[in-house]
């Protein structure tokens, strides 16, 4: 049997809310490699900008999940 905590830790708010966290974090590296004296090399900033593109679609998933606007 799960227990609610365990339950909770997994809840598509949480999920949603870990997920803006890691894309807001994203963002600020991004741009503090963008401004930097010695930028990233192009390939990992490809790559960051990927996975920040990934975390928008799984906050737009979860956001639908969690408010649809469809009638069920």
């Amino acid at each position: 049997m799960i227990d609610d905590s365990t339950q909770d830790l997994r809840s598509p708010q949480r999920q949603l809310i870990e997920c803006q966290i890691a894309h807001a974090d994203l963002d600020a590296l991004i741009d503090q490699a963008v401004l930097s004296s010695k930028p990233l090399d192009e390939l990992m900033l490809q790559r960051l900008k990927k996975r920040r593109l990934a975390l928008r679609d799984q906050i737009a998933k979860l956001q639908w999940m969690l408010d649809p606007k469809e009638p069920a």
